[in-house]
């Protein structure tokens, strides 16, 4: 084994405002080790987003420790901070490697959480100078100039990289792996410390087309697997880990739901896991029919989240697939279920160019009326999205000149930020208003 190459897959701090652990786990990267390993890899991985392991809960908040907020953001009257393991643990885990990693792969998220990964990669060159470092992930595809002049990191590999990665660790370390093709290889999910909760993507981008959203410039084709490999990943992962929370990360997970979805649970009932399922990603309001709902219960779904976004009458900025009247219908499809209004969240965007606060008022009380929970979810302005240039047009910030402005705590397409506002807002979605 000495002379087959050991790599390190790092996930990054989270320098922010706010951030919480809800069902987030780096699947994209836990994606990437299962393949490197299915190429004859060895894999360690370090998770700088670890919290400790206390409680049974999948959820929870990170461990946050306050730092001196960025120049950029001087002014905004919030606590800036690093989220995750302290510096301390993690020097410790790359001191603990068997030996220095032939290269260090790091992920990224938000645009804006770069500083996380400048941090990380900082601290892989104290131990590891000479060591390669690739970054991939989402920063890195929607601003990939950005990345590659500021991350700090020697390569940068955009888009869904794994065929890229696999070339470019051939030449980096001239190791003669499988190359054969890896489909159906699993997300390297056991090597996370916290197996609280499963993550599974059973497809990859979305049909439609949301000027907010990046999931088409992140995977522009929709793919699916078939429904018998989800069902035996999850039979194998509670085999052999006994899992029991599982979340969904698909973009689009109900559309053909009875070719997909629907065969994917009678398979769960059918092998009778206990299983708990979670959609921290929107579900298709429009698709929602009671049928569907019944499955959704009868499958012990246990959070649910659903996409409205906006309920602007003159469909600008309608998220492309939601029409009049599924608020209403998907709800009651979903309470006549036996769903109650503290399971059924549903998404409504704070802080759009040009948004009245009326709109998201009536928003808020729409949902509330129909028997659900709103859940606001300020908005980021994301490069190459629709919605790209108006935001850029009508922000306080030059977004095209520093992803740290994309930050969502700042609404940086608010004329100003507003502590005021912003509560009034959040307190009327909480029920408190």
């Amino acid at each position: 084994m000495a002379d087959v190459p050991l790599l390190l897959c790092l996930n990054p701090w989270v320098y922010d405002f706010a951030a919480h652990d809800f069902f987030a786990r780096p699947l994209g990267l836990l994606l990437l080790a299962g393949q490197l390993r299915a190429a004859g890899y060895r894999v360690a991985l370090l998770d700088c987003l670890s919290r400790p392991l206390t409680g049974r809960s999948p959820t929870g908040r990170w461990p946050k420790e306050i730092l001196p907020t960025p120049p950029p953001l001087q002014g905004v009257p919030r606590h800036y901070g690093r989220y995750g393991l302290p510096p301390d643990q993690v020097r410790q885990a790359l001191a603990a490697l068997p030996q220095p990693p032939a290269a260090v792969l790091v992920t990224s998220l938000m645009t804006y959480w770069y500083p996380g990964v400048q941090a990380a990669i900082r601290l892989v060159r104290e131990h590891f100078p000479a060591v390669p470092v690739i970054l991939g992930g989402i920063y890195a595809s929607l601003v990939p100039e950005h990345a590659k002049a500021n991350s700090g990191a020697d390569f940068v590999i955009t888009g869904p990289g794994e065929e890229a990665v696999l070339a470019l660790l051939a030449d980096l370390t001239g190791f003669a792996g499988q190359t054969n093709a890896r489909a159906g290889v699993y997300p390297a999910w056991d090597l996370l410390p916290d197996r609280r909760l499963l993550p599974i993507l059973t497809s990859r981008g979305c049909p439609f087309d949301c000027d907010y959203c990046a999931s088409r410039l992140l995977a522009p084709v929709f793919r699916r697997r078939q429904p018998d490999e989800v069902v035996a990943e999850l039979h194998d992962w509670h085999r052999r880990f006994g899992v029991r929370d599982v979340a969904f990360y698909d973009d689009a997970l109900l559309v053909q739901a009875e070719q997909h979805l629907l065969p994917i649970l009678e398979g769960v009932r059918r092998l009778k896991l206990p299983l708990r399922f979670h959609t921290p990603n929107a579900l298709h309001l429009g698709l929602l029919t009671p049928d569907i709902a019944r499955w959704l219960r009868q499958a012990n779904f246990a959070t649910l989240r659903l996409g409205l976004e906006t309920m602007e009458s003159d469909g600008s900025r309608r998220d492309r697939k939601v029409q009049a009247g599924d608020l209403a219908r998907g709800v009651a499809a979903l309470r006549e279920a036996g769903f109650t209004a503290d399971q059924i969240g549903v998404y409504l965007l704070l802080g759009l160019p040009h948004q009245e606060d009326a709109a998201v008022e009536a928003a808020i009380r729409a949902v509330r009326r129909v028997g659900a929970t709103p859940v606001l979810a300020q908005y980021s302005p994301i490069p190459g999205t629709a919605l790209w240039p108006e935001a850029v047009q009508v922000s306080r910030y030059d977004l095209a000149a520093d992803p740290i402005f994309h930050n969502n705590s700042i609404f940086p397409c608010w004329p100003e930020f507003s502590w005021e506002r912003y509560t009034r807002l959040k307190n009327l979605a909480a029920g408190r208003g």
